[in-house]
């Protein structure tokens, strides 16, 4: 099921028939020379893997979007479809406004630096200037709070304590458009409802999200539509009710 909105003055993200597949050998050579001597019988055999097949849906401008489905059903490279990590095999992406991603935080971090030449590593990672992130450093920290450990290097640091300063270094600016990769979980409770909170604001100010989770219950409490992928493919798209229905429903049936 497909639905589209008429007034493209609403839309933030519009996908168009997307299509994206991955290359891959099939009976793979297991060494350099092996694979120079196929390639020269002319004996090298490329399958390709379709991780979405044909995706079409918009995201209306201010709405907090959910994306849902198994493991390998394809939301992580819808997302970086969007964020333009990757580029579609084929079909459009079309995106109004500056988009902020949230793969996986921390990931542009160095171990051996401290945490705080990370924040302006990471920053500028993002796009941002040293002045926007030295006058931002002390609020960063604080929302990490990492006050105590963040001149020590990052490889001394927990998963934990380096996503929390991933998370807070991409959210102290907020983005018209914030994409969410399974990041809700981030720290214990307490961070957890900074986290919740620091969404709420973006939201009032008019950022739209668009979030992968697993948690159901999560997409439930603060999504308007979802989306459930299985295969590459848009199996309900919709009011995130009814979406969420007809996915528990497969996976009981399942």
């Amino acid at each position: 099921m497909t639905e589209k909105v008429s007034d493209p003055d609403q839309i933030a993200v519009r996908l168009e028939g997307v299509v994206v597949r991955y290359p891959y050998e099939k009976n793979r050579a297991t060494s350099l020379k092996e694979y120079f001597i196929r390639r020269l019988k002319g004996d090298i055999r490329t399958s390709y893997l379709t991780a979405l097949d044909g995706i079409t849906a918009d995201v209306r401008t201010g709405e907090t979007f959910g994306i849902i489905g198994r493991n390998g059903a394809g939301k992580s490279t819808l997302l970086k479809v969007v964020s333009r990590i990757i580029h579609p095999t084929s079909g459009r992406l079309r995106v109004w406004g500056k988009v902020s991603s949230l793969l996986g935080v921390g990931a542009g971090f160095h171990p051996e630096l401290s945490g705080s030449e990370n924040v302006f590593l990471y920053s500028a990672l993002l796009g941002r200037t040293q002045s926007y992130t030295e006058e931002h450093f002390d609020e960063i920290v604080s929302f990490a709070e990492l006050e105590d450990f963040i001149e020590s290097p990052i490889r001394t640091y927990s998963s934990g304590m380096v996503a929390r300063l991933g998370f807070a270094v991409a959210m102290v600016k907020r983005p018209d458009i914030l994409l969410i990769d399974e990041v809700l979980g981030v720290g214990d409770e307490l961070f957890q409802g900074k986290c919740r909170k620091k969404f709420r604001s973006f939201q009032e100010k008019g950022t739209t999200l668009v979030i992968i989770s697993h948690g159901l219950g999560q997409i439930e409490q603060i999504c308007q539509r979802a989306m459930w992928l299985h295969q590459g493919d848009v199996m309900s798209l919709g009011d995130v009710s009814g979406v969420l229905a007809d996915y528990r429903s497969f996976i009981q049936e399942n």
